[in-house]
């Protein structure tokens, strides 16, 4: 099967042109270029049929989103006939939210004949499975990760975000459409009076998948930068659901977080022990 990475910004899709077998075919929407690579090719929402058949006379059969976007603003006078017929499908599902935008824009790739194929499934090195990757998790690391993922499954199945901050069974910070380096900020920032006594623990960053997502498209993304901010938090960790997100240099990762004296865990799913 010949790939093509649908890309955005950061550096998830050069990690996955790093960890792919053969290198992958790259676009790129227009305005969001990744970093450290050059695209084969950049397209606009406008003219996705032109798109997708530029990527069929390329080879390409199967495709693998990756990297960051936002909701681009559609110039009307760039629309094609085809393109223009899908607006309204891509309008309902906007008013929807992420989750349902990103259902919608998996279905117009599958219906025009390519099969979707997730990070996992591209580069499995860059999903961990469950273990401990640095440091250790005490009783209170665990029961605060068992608090955590019931937080970020709550706020999952309303389409808020992929993750939180719990210290000591209190919910910090929650992860809204500004991203986890804003969260991370947030606690950060936060006076001494409302941080529990580190004493008694110092609190984990947690991220998932949200429970109704297709995990074929925007896994949570962890790595080295991550492990900074959370060290620089004053927490104690970082623990996510094993095989649902993408840690961008895990010996990077575990490096950082052993100088800084944190743990990394990827916890199995339903793990309250």
């Amino acid at each position: 099967m010949s790939v093509a990475i649908i890309a955005g910004r950061g550096a998830l899709p050069a990690a996955l042109v790093a960890a792919a077998p053969q290198r992958p075919f790259i676009a790129a929407l227009d305005g969001f270029a990744p970093e450290g690579l050059v695209p084969d090719l950049t397209f606009r929402i406008e003219r996705l049929y032109p798109f997708f058949a530029a990527l069929h006379e390329a080879g390409v059969t199967g495709v693998c989103f990756a990297g960051a976007v936002q909701r681009p603003r559609l110039d009307p006078a760039l629309f094609d006939p085809l393109t223009a017929g899908i607006v309204p499908r891509l309008m309902a599902s906007l008013a929807q939210g992420d989750d349902a935008t990103l259902r919608e824009v998996i279905a117009l790739f599958e219906e025009d004949g390519f099969t979707i194929i997730g990070a996992s499934g591209l580069a499995p090195s860059l999903v961990p499975e469950a273990a401990f990757y640095a440091g250790e998790a005490m009783l209170r690391d665990r029961q605060d990760a068992a608090r955590a993922a019931l937080i970020a499954e709550a706020l999952g199945r309303v389409d808020v975000g992929q993750g939180c901050v719990v210290q000591q069974g209190l919910c910090l910070a929650t992860e809204t459409l500004a991203g986890t380096d804003a969260m991370l900020a947030t606690v950060a920032g936060l006076p001494a009076a409302l941080r529990p006594d580190a004493a008694r623990g110092r609190g984990l960053l947690y991220k998932a998948p949200k429970p109704l997502q297709d995990r074929r498209i925007d896994l949570p993304a962890l790595g080295p930068a991550t492990v900074a901010a959370v060290a620089g938090s004053g927490l104690g960790g970082i623990a996510w659901e094993a095989g649902g997100v993408i840690c961008l240099d895990l010996p990077a990762m575990r490096a950082a977080a052993r100088e800084a004296g944190i743990f990394l865990w990827a916890r199995a799913p339903g793990d309250y022990a």
